[in-house]
């Protein structure tokens, strides 16, 4: 693979699942161009991936379009890197969808693609909050939830090259809703955005323009508490067992919703400490990205070829 000099610059494709955005950056991180679309349902994405690129590649001046040397695309639900298949999103609903060498033809560079949530906490482990420790959680909320575990210095990739899916570990399974995965009760269907802003509209009867606005509620509104608690709740439901197996000493939160801020970070720490019994309580704190974490990853994964 060619190496991404100091004087180059990369093209970073975050494909979320309302929103797909692109920038090129240089090494310093400064943003040259950006843009954001829709992101639409189905195989129908990666014909939005590609236009969003090929147009941020097109307004630039010739003389930087020359020098963008690799790009990386990176993507919700399962991913197979190797063999460059998007595997499975529940979110978007594709499956099995060849990726090959469309985005490489189109944009006529290389380009690399990853699971999105791997690369937003590869980059808070080794560059943003998470930087300097070697046992490091960090978990991604957004439209899903999802997140990386780093253990001795060493990002798990588990069997299928991925792992970290603790949006779909199920924590109300008996009485809970059905998730777009087929299961009943994941934790996404209690602690994502969707679902938050959702319960609080089940429970009172009005609509919200999203999770921001129940979290801006929470000291005036005891509806609000109430189902941010439950929230909290099944996050740290869903991290009891990842916390017992593996004892990280950090959990970072990243993502959206981690626009919250302490109201956040200390509600999850004050259950996880009401919860744990045998394991060391790991403290929990904000990522540095925040929701630009996808993207930030993304270009330095760009730049350096490999998640190490």
């Amino acid at each position: 693979m060619t190496t991404v000099g100091p004087d180059d610059l990369v093209l970073a494709v975050d494909v979320g699942g309302t929103t797909t955005k692109g920038e090129i950056t240089d090494v310093a991180g400064r943003v040259l161009n950006t843009a954001t679309v829709a992101t639409p349902r189905g195989e129908a994405a990666f014909d939005a991936m590609g236009e969003l690129g090929a147009g941020l590649l097109a307004e630039l001046p010739a003389a930087q379009r020359d020098r963008v040397a690799r790009a990386a695309v990176i993507m919700p639900g399962i991913v197979d890197s190797a063999r460059s298949l998007a595997v499975f999103s529940s979110n978007i609903g594709w499956r099995d969808v060849k990726v090959g060498s469309r985005f490489h033809d189109l944009w006529r560079m290389p380009v690399l693609i990853e699971h999105d949530v791997t690369v937003a906490g590869w980059a808070e482990w080794r560059y943003g909050a998470g930087r300097g420790s070697d046992d490091v959680c960090v978990i991604i909320l957004g439209t899903g939830i999802s997140g990386t575990l780093s253990v001795a210095g060493r990002l798990v990739r588990g069997g299928a090259g991925q792992a970290g899916e603790y949006g779909h570990i199920p924590v109300r399974y008996r009485d809970g809703l059905r998730c777009p995965c087929g299961n009943v009760g994941c934790v996404e269907t209690v602690a994502s955005g969707a679902a938050i802003a959702r319960a609080y509209t089940a429970r009172t009867g009005r609509e919200i323009p999203g999770a921001e606005a129940v979290f801006a509620a929470r000291d005036t509104d005891p509806d609000a508490r109430a189902v941010l608690a439950d929230a909290v709740d099944a996050l740290a439901e869903g991290l009891f067992g990842v916390i017992h197996a593996a004892c990280p000493a950090l959990i970072v939160l990243g993502g959206g919703l981690a626009g919250a801020g302490t109201t956040l970070t200390d509600a999850l720490h004050h259950r996880l400490t009401e919860l744990l019994r045998v394991a060391p309580v790991p403290r929990v704190v904000l990522g540095e990205f925040g929701a630009r974490a996808g993207l930030v990853g993304a270009a330095l994964f760009a730049r350096a070829g490999a998640l190490e």
